[in-house]
């Protein structure tokens, strides 16, 4: 799962992308209103960290950009600055969550796991397709209640290609999504061909049914025939 935190506190933004980082979370990390709107226009983020305090504006024009965009990332606002019309506001401009400076990481894990089931998933932990039964917590998965061998980038690149069956994936959009903003220093995308190869393989030697499809010169999609 990918996430951009929009932070200016190096150190807090440093503890937060090195704790997700070990709970297999790709954040990518802008201190500043302008990196953050380049960033929102050029990718696409499972989850956004927002506070509202930044140098160079106010952290409520990221929530009336994406509105602009037409984009759908769940955001969560970080910040020390809490009012009930802050809060409000917030809100009211799209934010899915706020949560107050200090926290615990711990709690922000919980919080940002719970806004991906809500919006990918419609709040399970359990994720089932099928023959397909994926634990989003425990990272694992099951076909015909059989648990088979799978990394946690392969579990992720499964929940994306569920969360958006019947939808044409791009080689760039899944590697965006499995490397963040280090795709674009790829000289290709081969890896992607890689994961994908891998993942149909383990499900097929499992029973699982064919429903990784390739689309010939656009990408991959998922589809139940």
């Amino acid at each position: 799962m990918k996430l951009l935190l929009i932070e200016d506190e190096k150190e807090l933004a440093e503890s937060i992308r090195s704790y997700l980082k070990g709970n297999s979370f790709i954040c990518e990390w802008v201190n500043n209103l302008k990196n953050a709107i380049d960033k929102i226009s050029i990718y696409e983020y499972d989850c956004i960290l927002l506070d509202l305090m930044l140098p160079d504006g106010n952290g409520f024009e990221i929530l009336k950009e994406l509105k602009r965009q037409n984009k759908i990332e769940g955001v969560i606002i970080i910040s020390a600055k809490e009012t009930l019309d802050t809060r409000i506001e917030g809100f009211n401009l799209g934010a899915d969550d706020y949560l107050t400076k200090p926290f615990h990481l711990s709690e922000l894990l919980v919080r940002i796991q719970a806004l991906i089931r809500r919006k990918n998933f419609k709040g399970n932990n359990l994720v089932a397709y099928n023959e397909i039964e994926i634990d989003i917590r425990s990272k694992t998965v099951k076909v015909k209640s059989k648990k088979i061998d799978i990394t946690k980038k392969e579990i992720d690149l499964l929940l994306y290609l569920i969360g958006n069956e019947n939808k044409v994936l791009s080689k760039s959009a899944i590697a965006e999504h499995l490397s963040g903003d280090m795709a674009d220093m790829l000289d290709n995308h081969d890896f992607v061909y890689a994961h994908i190869k891998n993942l149909k393989n383990k499900l097929k030697d499992a029973g699982c049914s064919d429903y990784i499809k390739t689309v010939y010169g656009l990408g991959y999609k998922w589809q139940n025939d």
